[in-house]
């Protein structure tokens, strides 16, 4: 059994092999430069890690690590030109660096490329595998919608919240595992349950992020926080602060995400302040266990080793359990 670190430096390496320029230049030249943006790459390596915990022949579940990856950066891609964003993993953003024209159909190649690679699978499972890639394409598309609709309602709720990071984050991690646990053969119970731990694991994926935005060290988080706040995102933090608090708490809070704040640091320190006084960051801490538990669970019941669970087991603590 591979572990983590041995699959991401495999992926990097087979990934750097792939070819992904051509004609006109300007297509493909945007999506050479996000994948050389790097990133963490942790769903294509949960596709090889799905495989190897059934059939230790990684290469198998390369194509599909590889189309996991490209769909991920045509929504990343996507994603910043609807939220206006200039910077991505420190670089400037694809539709701020060339145009938005351009951004979205080079998005819409690697989205068009990732079907590619997603198809070179075994005539046998080549129908469940598109299958599993065509669902998780309109499941986070639908995802992304209603966070762009969340924007412009007052009252959105927290099991709404969490259906839209399921949609938005969960599946795809769930997907790459149910995808690579497709290439090593694994039984239809054991790809279940993986994905199960996907889901489960993704939520608590994202509302670690929605902690760590709030109260993470900008030293050791690596990007600036109280972001989320200052661009009026109703994370689960923000929402459960309007169900536990009083009316006048509750009214302040609407303002502030509703109204144009002249002071984006005062903004921070007390939204945050409300958010501290009614514990949400404990409760969002809570809920984060109780999705990694709800993760093993589901891990437990597949059929295979503990040793390999235990790699599995390592991705996830570090997923919900990165540093604040």
């Amino acid at each position: 059994m591979y572990s983590q670190s041995e699959l991401s430096q495999y992926f990097e390496k087979e990934l750097a092999k792939q070819h992904f320029g051509g004609f006109p230049s300007q297509l493909y030249e945007p999506i050479e430069y996000t994948l050389k943006l790097g990133g963490k790459r942790i769903r294509p390596v949960l596709t090889l890690m799905g495989c190897c915990l059934f059939d230790n022949d990684i290469g198998k579940a390369l194509p599909q690590a590889i189309a996991i990856e490209l769909f991920h950066n045509f929504t990343l891609i996507h994603d910043d030109i609807m939220d206006n964003a200039p910077v991505r993993r420190g670089k400037k953003t694809v539709f701020k660096k060339w145009n938005q024209n351009t951004a979205i159909l080079s998005g819409d190649t690697l989205f068009a490329k990732a079907y590619q690679y997603a198809q070179m699978a075994d005539k046998e499972i080549l129908g469940e595998v598109l299958g599993v890639f065509s669902q998780t394409a309109i499941e986070v598309c639908e995802g992304q919608q209603l966070d762009l609709e969340f924007e412009n309602r007052n009252d959105v709720t927290v099991d709404e919240y969490i259906e839209m990071i399921r949609l938005k984050t969960g599946v795809l991690f769930a997907s790459s595992l149910k995808i690579g646990s497709f290439m090593g053969h694994a039984s239809k119970a054991d790809t279940e349950n993986l994905y199960n731990f996907g889901i489960a694991i993704g939520l608590g994926f994202q509302l670690e992020d929605d902690l760590l935005d709030t109260y993470g060290d900008v030293e050791v988080f690596g990007k600036k926080t109280g972001g989320d706040i200052v661009t009026n995102k109703k994370t689960y933090l923000y929402l459960k602060a309007l169900e536990k608090a009083d009316d006048k708490i509750r009214n302040e809070l609407i303002r502030l995400y509703t109204e144009p704040q002249q002071d984006e640091a005062q903004k921070i320190k007390t939204v945050k302040q409300y958010f501290s006084e009614l514990e949400v960051d404990k409760d969002t801490e809570v809920l984060i266990d109780k999705y990694f538990n709800d993760s093993m669970e589901y891990l437990n019941r597949v059929n295979i080793d503990q040793k390999k669970k235990n790699e599995l087991k390592k991705v996830a603590e570090r997923m919900v359990n990165r540093v604040k």
